[in-house]
């Protein structure tokens, strides 16, 4: 009978102020997307730099005939001089920590650079002798490519020594902005869901004056008070959490593995399991959060 009473009386309270708990509802619902949004784009940022990583090259651009530098001095790097770059890579101190590599031409670095840049008129403007003869170097551990990089800088021939993971740093750098970005614009709104699920709970309470006056002449304990208008904001927050858990399931199942997987096959993107694994986030979240802001509401207001 007392569980009855009190589903009548959360019942009550949700019709009482539909406004407010659709407010509620979407407020959360924004809030909470932002949030899921942030731990997924922060899930993509490990995936891409576990799946890059490890295949991320380092290059030993030769010399062309325009480079500058002491290495450069002679001009395009002769064939001794490629050849002495491949000896010392296969040589006893690099070889333990390269895993494979492979040798660039002028030709092939410019049937590469069309392809890469096909349509665009800077093709018309590069010419193959421009374009340096590169070693390509695979890593054993791509994190001691300092090692390479010490040994073949100065030898001669060599224009530079470039690990291509300070590119993917750069990447990764404006993909982190996006996500905190993400995450103080959540922070925002969850605050301006908490506000707004402890107003509601107030109205609520004084819309309810009568019956709560009743309730305390009658000896009714704040908990029994209190358990009504605690549902309410529950359940209002926990509609917004299931549609915030819906829309993040439709992101990666629709955007993200639907197209982004699609046009760009190389790398590697979240799934439904990573979903799967943030929607209870956010519902708990959103459930604790309302929870909490409609007991500091109602609890504030009876001591009134």
């Amino acid at each position: 009978m007392r569980f009855a009473l009190i589903l009548g009386e959360v019942g009550t309270g949700l019709r009482r102020n539909v406004s407010m708990v659709v407010s509620v509802v979407l407020v959360t619902f924004i809030s909470l997307t932002f949030v899921g949004a942030a731990i997924l784009l922060q899930m993509q940022i490990g995936q891409m730099k576990s799946f890059w990583y490890d295949r991320a090259q380092v290059a030993v651009y030769m010399c062309t005939a325009t480079s500058g530098g002491e290495n450069c001095a002679s001009g395009e790097a002769s064939p001794d001089q490629i050849a002495a770059v491949q000896a010392q890579l296969d040589s006893p101190t690099l070889a333990p920590f390269i895993d494979q590599y492979y040798f660039e031409t002028h030709e092939q670095a410019f049937e590469n650079f069309q392809e890469q840049f096909a349509g665009n008129a800077v093709t018309e403007y590069v010419t193959a002798d421009l374009l340096n003869q590169t070693y390509w170097v695979n890593l054993v551990d791509p994190e001691q490519s300092a090692v390479l990089s010490e040994s073949l800088s100065g030898l001669a021939g060599v224009e530079s020594v470039v690990d291509q993971r300070s590119y993917l740093e750069q990447i990764f750098s404006i993909l982190n902005a996006a996500s905190f970005t993400a995450i103080g614009v959540a922070a925002l709104m969850l605050v301006a869901a908490v506000l707004l699920i402890a107003t509601t709970i107030r109205l609520s309470a004084f819309s309810r004056r009568r019956e709560l006056g009743i309730m305390r002449l009658v000896g009714a304990s704040n908990r029994f008070i209190q358990t009504p208008f605690i549902l309410e904001g529950i359940i209002a927050s926990l509609i917004g959490s299931v549609l915030a858990g819906a829309a993040i399931w439709a992101i990666v199942r629709f955007f993200v593995q639907g197209y982004l997987a699609v046009e760009l096959p190389f790398t590697s993107f979240v799934s439904d399991t990573d979903s799967f694994i943030v929607i209870p986030i956010l519902i708990l979240v959103g459930a604790v959060l309302a929870a909490l802001s409609a007991k500091f509401a109602i609890t504030r207001y009876l001591k009134v």
